[in-house]
């Protein structure tokens, strides 16, 4: 058996978490930033990694598997297509954050039009859905890791380090950075509802713990991957806002164009400006290749699922002759599209943003609290099953990790206050909506309606040809 080396596993998870899209909305905090990111990963982060290598290294198969094995097979569906439905309103959000950061490559004005960031969204994600129907989506897959080092870690690095040298030089910093400013000002709980992106900024640290098998002694090299992972996120996470909160005032940076207004200002002040398109381009580049590797993984997932329980119509179980998932992709496309068409429509962009990405944390939210009752479950009825790992004191990580998770959902509806003048109730009422609809009806209708003819023959099944 080859073996991966539990420095290369945490690389791994690294790669497939962290990324400067949510530093400009950590970056109002200021200081209070760091507080911001360390308390999600003590209460979510770490028992979501613990609990996902006890499952990855007893029961393979994923999130769809272990809540089938640890509570039901509807619930299992219901697991698999929460995953597949928060990518719905995630890849508006990138490619939102997508369109923003191409404006400063072309025209700065255009970062908050809401027209020019429709258009983006549509064509990137029909050009896309294009590539994977003619099998092109394993290539961008491969690319991925070199998207992640050019478009996340070099522009991440070099922001920090020359705001480091910006303060350095005697200029103040734009955001108090005293001991007092350590902890958010409370002004109700909109001040700290920001904290639910962070949880969704940890999402999918349990993808890699399928490798957990692949590492010579698991109990010890697990868990050190995933603490050295976490710092390594942390760090990624915490100072690239950091970096915007000395540069930029915090009434002054836009939720989606925030990156580039910073390297925009950093930069012109070494009198680096011509450096500013390629920084531009560069993270493109990493949101494309992140968009076109999530793009195929959980619609596909949702189509294996779908034919082993007979969850979804044959109209969406059809695949094109290389196996692709192309009517589900299709589907996806024309509601993509219909929200893309509210970023033309909404006043302000960054409440659009706001909207989105809180319903896409929160659909995911739900695939943890599975998860973790999963995992307490399998503790109790099958303590004997092999496992290469046991997370220390898995009751309380699920515990911890299944209020975390509901905490999160809970205060994802309070308004933010870069919601701006727009009433409340609406915000409550579509991220409500948005929930209802994607976590609760439409699982429960297809469960629920599902016929005896919509569970293909495996030898019908053409992504096993």
């Amino acid at each position: 058996m080859n073996y991966i080396t539990w420095t290369a596993l945490a690389l791994m998870t690294v790669s497939s978490v962290a990324s400067l899209r949510p530093a400009p909305t950590m970056a109002v905090y200021g200081l209070a930033c760091v507080f911001l990111y360390v308390l999600p990963a003590v209460l979510f982060l770490i028992p979501t990694s613990l609990v996902s290598a006890e499952l990855a290294s007893g029961w393979s198969g994923g999130v769809y598997r272990w809540v089938t094995e640890g509570i039901s097979p509807n619930m299992g569906f219901a697991a698999a297509w929460h995953q597949f439905a928060m990518t719905i309103f995630y890849y508006p959000t990138l490619l939102s954050f997508v369109a923003s950061t191409l404006a400063y490559v072309i025209n700065p004005d255009l970062a908050s039009n809401g027209v020019f960031t429709a258009v983006v969204i549509i064509v990137v994600y029909w050009s896309g859905v294009l590539l994977a129907l003619r099998g092109g989506i394993g290539v961008i897959a491969k690319l991925a890791s070199s998207g992640v080092l050019i478009g996340t870690l070099i522009p991440g690095a070099l922001l920090v380090l020359l705001g480091i040298i910006y303060l350095l030089q005697g200029n103040p910093s734009a955001a108090p950075m005293t001991g007092g400013h350590l902890l958010p000002a409370w002004t109700g709980i909109a001040s700290i509802v920001l904290i639910v992106s962070n949880f969704g900024a940890y999402s999918g640290m349990e993808m890699n713990a399928v490798h957990v098998n692949e590492l010579k002694e698991p109990a010890k090299q697990f868990p050190r991957a995933m603490f050295v992972a976490v710092a390594l996120v942390l760090v990624i996470l915490i100072l690239p806002p950091l970096a915007i909160s000395w540069v930029v005032p915090s009434d002054q940076i836009s939720l989606t164009a925030g990156v580039m207004q910073a390297v925009e200002v950093v930069f012109a002040h070494f009198g680096l400006q011509w450096l500013v398109p390629l920084i531009g381009l560069a993270i493109v580049i990493a949101s494309l290749a992140g968009f076109m590797t999530w793009l195929s993984g959980p619609s596909r997932s949702l189509l294996l699922v779908a034919k082993d329980g007979g969850y979804l119509p044959p109209y969406l179980q059809k695949t094109n002759k290389v196996g692709v998932q192309q009517n589900i992709l299709v589907v996806q496309g024309w509601v993509t599209t219909v929200l893309a068409l509210l970023f033309a429509l909404v006043p302000a962009v960054s409440n659009a943003y706001w909207i989105f990405m809180t319903i896409t944390t929160s659909v995911y939210l739900l695939v943890y609290l599975w998860l973790f009752i999963a995992a307490y479950r399998l503790r109790k009825i099958a303590p004997d099953h092999p496992r290469g790992y046991r997370a220390p004191a898995l009751p309380l990580l699920c515990a911890v990790g299944f209020l975390s998770s509901v905490a999160a959902i809970a205060i994802s509806f309070v308004p933010p206050s870069q919601f701006g003048g727009g009433s409340p109730w609406v915000f409550v009422a579509i991220v409500g909506g948005g929930i209802l609809l994607l976590g609760l009806i439409i699982p429960a209708a297809l469960i629920a309606f599902r016929k005896p003819s919509w569970h293909l023959p495996v030898e019908t099944e053409e992504e096993k040809a």
